[in-house]
């Protein structure tokens, strides 16, 4: 990946070209070829995108978790009891349908 974070093909559509010209003038020497691991991937890179997500999606899984077990079946209405487990810091309000609607 190039130093500052552009994928090939986010880098071919801000120079108007496309990825395998990028490729062509990286061959031909005009452009540094992105580091690549021995294998020929950007493994490190990668794996750590990959650690982060898992980080994220677990404490979203946790999170939704300790809603189930606290009894929580309906989160907007469990976001108002003092015992739930769930971080919210601002209740978003939620637009219900007008009677006549229904």
């Amino acid at each position: 990946m190039p130093e500052n974070g552009l994928r090939s093909g986010e880098v071919a559509d801000a120079a108007g070209v496309n990825v395998q010209t990028l490729r062509y003038y990286e061959r031909r020497g005009l452009l540094d070829e992105p580091s690549r691991s021995l294998g020929g991937h950007r493994a490190r890179i990668k794996l750590a995108e990959i650690d982060a997500k898992l980080i994220e999606l677990t404490t979203v899984r946790d999170t939704l978790r300790a809603a189930l077990d606290a009894g929580c079946d309906d989160l907007i209405a469990c976001a108002d009891s003092p015992c739930c487990p769930v971080p919210f810091t601002a209740t978003i309000p939620v637009e219900t349908p007008d009677a006549e609607d229904a």
